[in-house]
């Protein structure tokens, strides 16, 4: 039995993880070896991987997608912060509020939030 799924991201520096995934979206480090640094909370959540031909509506399909409580916030944070929106805030026909950001390392983030 599966018991976790961990998306590992390549970088020389994971420094610069601090303002996007600590300061915005409010993940702690769970874990920092100097070579290897993860971040997360201590919340249960269910165990997900998804298989796409593109994101939906014919956007290109995310790196990650980051499930919050709060996108508003989280979207103004990511504008005045300069990171890059690649895909603006929608309503999608599937239910979910959403938008995509380019996080430090250049992948593409969904961030969404059940309606």
């Amino acid at each position: 039995m599966v018991k976790r799924i961990v998306a590992n991201i390549k970088t020389e520096d994971s420094s610069k993880a601090d303002l996007f995934y600590q300061d915005i979206l409010e993940l702690d480090v769970l874990m920092d070896h100097g070579w290897i640094k993860t971040l997360g909370t201590n919340e249960e959540s269910k165990i997900q991987i998804s298989f796409a031909v593109q994101g939906g509506n014919d956007t290109e399909v995310p790196d990650l997608s980051i499930e919050v409580d709060n996108i508003e916030e989280i979207y103004h944070k990511m504008i005045m912060s300069g990171f890059e929106i690649v895909y603006d805030m929608t309503d999608e026909d599937w239910g979910v509020r959403r938008f995509f950001v380019k996080d430090p390392f250049g992948k593409i983030v969904n961030i969404l939030e059940h309606q």
